[in-house]
Order: C-alpha cells, then sequence, then structure tokens
C-alpha cells in the first residue's frame, strides 16, 4: 500500500492525500476522514525514509496516558516534558480515557505516524495495539508499569506491598484488612501490592479475614466506600492497607466521621506518597512518580539517538511512617 494506493481509493488526488494524513490545512473534514478511513482499513503508514526526506524526523513523541485529572499520570507526564524539552522533542499527549477511544487511538495512530517514538503511562498494551505500533515502527517505552516487550522503567509492586504490610504486622496488628484497587479499562493493575498483603500475611501465619478484603476502583470515594463497609462488622479490623493514598484519604474520611480516631481506633497505610499524604499525615510506602518519568523519558531520547538504554529500570520505594499508623489498642466494637 503507497500513498498513491490511499489516493485514489480515497478518489482523491496525491497532495490531498498527503494533507489530509500529515493533518495540513486546506483539506475538508469529509476528504480527511474519507482518506484517514481508507488508510487505516489498510494499515497504511506513512514511509520513514520518505518522512525524513520530507524534512527530517518528526521530532515528537508521543505520551499516552489513561487520566489527565489523577495526580500520578499529571506528575508523570509534567517530569517527562522537562527531558524532552532539553533534548529538542515536542511531545503529542494523547488521553485515552476509556476502552473505545483507546480502540480508536491505536487503530488511526498507524495511518498518522506523527511521532518518532510512543511512552505509555500506567497502561498494559495488549497484543492487537502491540501490533498496529509495529506497524508505525517506531519506538515505544512504558512507565509507571511492567511490561516485558517494550524497555521500561517502574517500581516492584510486590515490594512496595511488603513495606506496608509488614509495618502494621511489625506494630502487632493482625486483624489487617485490604482495600484492593483495580482499573478495569486502562491502568497497569498492581496485582503485586495483593500478592504481597497474602505473603505477608501467611509469613506471619495470619488467617486472612475474606471479609476484609474489598476490590474497588481507583478513587478516594472509592476508599470512602470500602471503609464503611469494613466499619459495618461487630468485629471491624484493627488496620487498613489501603492500594493507593488516594484510597487512604477516603478511608480515614470514613473512619473520623463514624468518630473514631487514626492510628488510635483504626491504623491506615497507604502507597505512592501523594502531595497531601503529609498534610494529613499518612504512614505510605514511597515511589518516586517523576524519577520513573524522567528515566522513560531518557530511554526515549537515548533510543533516538541510536543508544542502548537499560531494558528495564526498577526504582527503589520506601516505607514513610507518619502517624496514621500506631500499635493496636485492646480490641473493642467499632461499630457502634
Amino acid at each position: 500500500m503507497t500513498l498513491a494506493d490511499v489516493a485514489r481509493l480515497a478518489g482523491v488526488g496525491l497532495g490531498t492525500a498527503s494533507r489530509a494524513l500529515n493533518d495540513a490545512p486546506g483539506v475538508s473534514d469529509a476528504t480527511r476522514r474519507r482518506v484517514l478511513e481508507v488508510a487505516a482499513h489498510h494499515s497504511y503508514v506513512v514511509s520513514p525514509d520518505a518522512s525524513r526526506l520530507a524534512g527530517g524526523a518528526t521530532r515528537r513523541v508521543a505520551v499516552v496516558v489513561p487520566h489527565l485529572s489523577r495526580w500520578f499520570f499529571g506528575a508523570m507526564v509534567e517530569s517527562m516534558q522537562g527531558v524532552f524539552f532539553e533534548a529538542g522533542l515536542d511531545v503529542l499527549l494523547y488521553q485515552v480515557k476509556d476502552g473505545e477511544a483507546r480502540h480508536t487511538f491505536f487503530a488511526e495512530l498507524p495511518a498518522l505516524r506523527k511521532v518518532d517514538a510512543l511512552v505509555a503511562v500506567g497502561l498494559d498494551i495488549d497484543d492487537l495495539e502491540r501490533k498496529r505500533l509495529e506497524i508505525m515502527g517506531v519506538h515505544v517505552v512504558s512507565a509507571g508499569g511492567q511490561h516485558a516487550v517494550y524497555p521500561h522503567v517502574c517500581i516492584d509492586d510486590l515490594e512496595a506491598g511488603r513495606l506496608a504490610v509488614d509495618h502494621l504486622l511489625a506494630l502487632g496488628h493482625r486483624a489487617i484488612a485490604m482495600i484492593e484497587t483495580d482499573d478495569p479499562d486502562q491502568a497497569v493493575h498492581p496485582h503485586g501490592r495483593s500478592k504481597a498483603f497474602y505473603a505477608a500475611m501467611t509469613r506471619h501465619r495470619v488467617e486472612v479475614d475474606p471479609r476484609f478484603v474489598i476490590k474497588t476502583s481507583w478513587g478516594a470515594e472509592q476508599g470512602a466506600d470500602a471503609s464503611g463497609t469494613l466499619l459495618g462488622y461487630t468485629d471491624p479490623p484493627t488496620a487498613i492497607y489501603a492500594h493507593s493514598d488516594e484510597v487512604a484519604f477516603g478511608a480515614i474520611r470514613t473512619i473520623r466521621r463514624a468518630g473514631l480516631r487514626v492510628p488510635e481506633d483504626i491504623s491506615v497505610v497507604g502507597i505512592d506518597d501523594h502531595p497531601l499524604a503529609s498534610l494529613v499525615d499518612l504512614t505510605t510506602v514511597r515511589q518516586p512518580v517523576a524519577g520513573q518519568g524522567e528515566a522513560a523519558a531518557r530511554m526515549v531520547v537515548d533510543l533516538l539517538r541510536g543508544e542502548d538504554p537499560p531494558r528495564a529500570v526498577t526504582m527503589p520505594t520506601t516505607l514513610i511512617v507518619r502517624r496514621s499508623t500506631a500499635r493496636p489498642r485492646r480490641r473493642r466494637d467499632l461499630s457502634r
């Protein structure tokens, strides 16, 4: 499939097809849409050689995120931007907030080929998406999640969870609940944080109460609802391990609205070290979000320069003890 083939099948001239594919002015929306549909149907991709002959490499990097409003993704993108700016690279930011937007993005991206590299932030790339990226022939880096197919920067979720749960166990807690979070549409699933909980409890010979494992989606409101479920038991947990700080914030709100105290009645620990964590005295496991973004961006720059960066970088995590955790007091009925 050549540009001439795309033009012929779309019923337009060669110049019009070229302008439509490169998002240049002088093409009606209907014509541009028709050209893009033909290109997508036949998996047409602009030749890298032709692109260079037309004016050099694009000097652009696509950064694809599932969310823009969440702190984690904003901090990641901001840290990447500084590295790319110093390297003379422009950033095209794409949000794929749901399954439909994600499907459309990966279906249309090869036909546009506006970039020299792509960074997937907090996304699992499935087989179909990987094939679409292969058609483009550009460098791909994964940030904020493990991905065996591509160079990636991440934390060890298993280690982060271990630090959090071991901290509660060392304080003497045994009735520990886990608010387990997942994002079914987009984000990398932190299964390691769940595995760490079960492994730590088994290692200390503590039986997990299945009522104390609540699965929900990301967010403070979800954490608040999950905490409400836990407090509804006549024998609620003495500590809550939340998969993220935002979930922990919601849990703390519910505990306090119930007239209970953190940590005197219930301890709470999270993961991330969100910028607000220190303000609410949340004990958490810090992950270097900006550091991950910078490392991923440097990977991209090295790849574009023809260098050979590390295939995988795992950033360290650190337990930050504040005042949301303490030794458990004598158990009493907290549901009243």
